[in-house]
């Protein structure tokens, strides 16, 4: 679909190279945004994580994209929500962006380029989306650890078997690896993606494996629970979201 309706604002992903998935909408609905956070969309794309950030609280997201084409959907999905004042979309690359940032922030996402060294599709977007090229590891890790904030917490999604790989680099980088949620579609499949928390302060590891499916087309109570004040579906039964 050309347009993806939520709860509070509409997602417009005609041309973009990622269209929503279940993975990142719920990677976004358990963002660790706070009340007040200065927020960071690293590889915004739609900019479906700048808008979920802005109604977890932010105060501000900026959001910098490095394609014409997700930046022009941004930029009107942006406008177009209850935030769009709160909010600030950017058409660079997020290196030279940190090259003459200005402030750090609270939290830092990212919802990267993940493939490496594996075979490209005919679509020149979809390969800048998907694969590392434009965006390795390395720059990630290093870009995020100049923006971040003494405090401030970097979050990302990767596929789970990249998340040891990724994490050491971080380690390597003062970023210590704090939570890890792994996703898996049901309950008999094994985790595809991982959502990771990394802050410059050293603690103990929380890991947990989150369940998404519970039957074809019903979500578990746990992802349900995130998800409930996004979707459409859920919009006549909200749950407690968990802590």
């Amino acid at each position: 679909m050309s347009t993806f309706r939520f709860q509070q604002f509409s997602v417009l992903q005609k041309h973009s190279g990622m269209k929503i998935c279940t993975d990142a909408v719920l990677f976004g609905a358990m963002a660790p945004v706070k009340q007040g956070d200065q927020v960071l969309d690293i590889g915004a794309g739609t900019g479906v994580l700048t808008l979920m950030a802005a109604q977890l609280g932010a105060a501000k997201v900026t959001a910098v994209e490095l394609t014409q084409e997700a930046y022009q959907e941004a930029n009107i999905n942006v406008s177009n929500s209850p935030w769009a004042e709160r909010l600030e979309v950017v058409h660079q690359d997020i290196q030279s962006f940190a090259l003459t940032a200005d402030r750090q922030y609270d939290l830092v996402i990212s919802n990267p380029p993940f493939f490496e060294n594996h075979l490209k599709t005919a679509d020149t977007l979809r390969n800048t989306a998907r694969h590392t090229d434009q965006l390795p590891f390395a720059d990630l890790i290093s870009v995020a650890g100049s923006l971040l904030a003494p405090q401030g917490l970097f979050y990302l999604l990767l596929p789970a078997h990249a998340a040891a790989k990724f994490s050491a680099q971080a380690l390597a980088s003062g970023l210590y690896l704090i939570n890890q949620t792994d996703f898996r579609g049901y309950a008999h499949n094994e985790a595809k993606v991982s959502a990771l928390t990394f802050s410059r302060t050293a603690a103990g590891l929380q890991a947990r494996l989150l369940t998404i499916y519970e039957a074809h087309n019903v979500y578990s109570s746990n992802s349900a629970a995130y998800l409930a004040d996004f979707l459409l579906r859920f919009a006549r039964d909200r749950l407690k979201r968990p802590s």
